[in-house]
């Protein structure tokens, strides 16, 4: 959905002082979530996650606009906390895991709106389809220290995309009229990222 979006999340690093002018980051999956919300039967929001994805982000402290952040997701860590629900969904019914195991974000342009606000553009490839979206990324521009002495970073970003828009099209039409899945599908990536090894 919007999401994967995740891709994003390395706007949060774009001005970190003090590191290598290209640096290399990579997502800290223990302090991460991709994150995603739809409309059921027009009165509620079923909320769920992908829980095994990889974010990897180059960040260049002289030229921002050189920045790059690639990310993949593993359909099949779809989680929405309903067994029945989840194997559904990874059916070809809806994303089709076996067939399209993965969804990718590559970002083509990152832009600085200002301190603390960026937005990355890049290509979400879902169910083999590949469309451009625009991630919203909020985030601190100074690293942190860990209790190990591990620098880190961490931000969020958001972005919304019309599910339909990449085949997943199903969907039963409400008595009243309405349809039973909302179409548009937000995304929230939180996200800590770490020094590539």
């Amino acid at each position: 959905m919007r999401r994967t979006i995740v891709v994003a999340l390395a706007g949060i690093a774009f001005m970190v002082p003090g590191l290598s002018r290209a640096a290399t980051w990579k997502s800290d999956s223990a302090h991460a979530s991709v994150q995603f919300a739809v409309r059921h039967l027009m009165v509620a929001t079923v909320r769920g996650t992908f829980d095994k994805f990889d974010v990897t982000a180059i960040i260049d402290e002289d030229d921002i606009s050189r920045s790059s952040v690639d990310a993949t997701i593993e359909v099949a860590s779809i989680n929405t906390r309903n067994q029945k629900r989840d194997d559904h969904l990874r059916g070809p019914d809806f994303f089709d895991a076996a067939q399209h195991p993965t969804i990718t974000f590559k970002s083509k342009v990152v832009e600085k709106i200002q301190d603390y606000s960026y937005k990355v553009t890049g290509e979400l490839t879902l169910m083999g389809v590949t469309r451009e979206v625009v991630l919203d990324v909020t985030g601190s521009p100074q690293a942190i220290t860990d209790l190990r002495g591990k620098p880190r970073l961490g931000g969020a970003a958001t972005t919304t995309i019309n599910r339909t828009d990449y085949g997943l099209s199903r969907n039963s039409v409400l008595e009243s009229g309405g349809v039973a899945i909302g179409e548009q599908v937000e995304i929230t990536i939180d996200i800590q990222l770490v020094p590539a090894q």
